[in-house]
């Protein structure tokens, strides 16, 4: 133009804007849509980072540069998600779902909406979305045209049907079975988190021994980002808390380093009762049986702080931004529903 201004197109991690500086920064879907169902943790790290990291070194100046960001919802932690769930307090999100829900941003945007709840009657009309549905499934159509992306009904777990109570005591000869289960991850401060998550088999008296009348109790999640040293030793204390009763799960990953890893904490673990489970299948594939159980409401949980984080990653699993409170949660129902005895202290 005629006062030397400029513009600068770049894609997400290819051509760096490295070098340029912007009073204006404008980013137009960062990640593909075409790809909603199959984006990956790597291009989520990629495009979250180039938002976090790159585009912010970028500004003439930081006071009064601005950032525009516009795209469809496609994962829980999608560049907007991602940006959302730092800070709130500098951010104006506007937010128009296809139908109306409790998620138009800003509330008073509500009005613009046709009388049956339609944003677009003439372009989104309700047979286009009734047909938007079928294309692209509940999780697709939940993100893209809801910009909320979680399936309606829920993911995997109808978390809604966990009931919070007071657990039975832990020395009552009616537990059928206690499993603490480790995911573990090894960066301290960042990265997946290790996991000890405490599941119970509880028979109530006179029931039949074929477990149809157990009852299915989340008891304890032990949640971390630590290195690899510090996890050893978190899972040894808490081992030794939790006493001989109650049975230590490892996940083996696959390869020799994940065989190494598991037979290590074994060693440390002399004198419990350890079971190591080999990690087969996908995540998904490890948590339909759980999940199964608790979609039916047979499962139970110890009111905690711990409740927040662990339902939330559950509502969302298998789109959720971490999957191993849920994988560890998997791996303790595996171990416990595959009891062949009755557990009584030895087994």
């Amino acid at each position: 133009n005629d006062v030397g201004g400029g513009r600068m197109a770049c894609t997400v991690g290819g051509m760096s804007p490295v070098g340029f500086h912007a009073h204006f920064i404008i980013i137009d879907d960062p990640l593909d849509p075409q790809q909603a169902s199959r984006v990956s943790e790597v291009e989520l790290g990629v495009a979250n980072n180039f938002m976090s990291e790159v585009l912010p070194t970028r500004k003439v100046d930081k006071d009064v540069t601005i950032t525009w960001l516009i795209m469809q919802r496609l994962h829980q932690n999608d560049p907007s998600g991602f940006l959302l769930s730092k800070s709130k307090e500098n951010i104006r999100h506007i937010c128009l779902p296809a139908e109306r829900s409790p998620k138009v941003k800003p509330v008073r945007l509500r009005r613009r909406y046709t009388e049956d709840g339609l944003l677009d009657p003439v372009r989104l009309s309700r047979s286009i979305l009734d047909e938007a549905k079928i294309d692209l499934g509940e999780y697709g159509y939940a993100g893209q045209y809801q910009q909320h992306p979680v399936p309606r009904g829920g993911g995997m777990f109808k978390t809604e049907r966990i009931e919070i109570d007071v657990p039975p005591p832990l020395t009552s000869k009616h537990w059928v079975g206690l499993c603490r289960f480790w995911d573990k991850a090894g960066t301290a401060g960042g990265g997946a988190y290790t996991v000890g998550f405490l599941m119970g088999r509880w028979r109530p008296a006179g029931a039949p021994k074929d477990g149809s009348d157990d009852n299915w109790w989340i008891l304890d999640v032990v949640r971390e980002q630590l290195d690899s040293g510090e996890r050893e030793r978190l899972i040894k204390a808490v081992t030794h808390r939790d006493g001989k009763r109650v049975i230590v799960g490892l996940e083996q990953e696959p390869g020799s380093g994940g065989k190494e890893s598991a037979q290590a904490t074994v060693k440390r673990l002399a004198g419990y009762r350890v079971r190591v489970v080999p990690a087969v299948g996908s995540k998904e594939e490890r948590a339909d049986e759980w999940s199964t159980q608790v979609n039916m409401g047979v499962f139970k949980m110890r009111e905690a702080q711990w409740n927040i984080t662990l339902v939330d990653e559950m509502r969302y699993f298998p789109f959720s931004a971490y999957k191993d409170q849920v994988d560890a949660g998997a791996g303790a129902f595996t171990i416990l529903a595959n009891l062949s005895r009755r557990v009584g202290g030895v087994t």
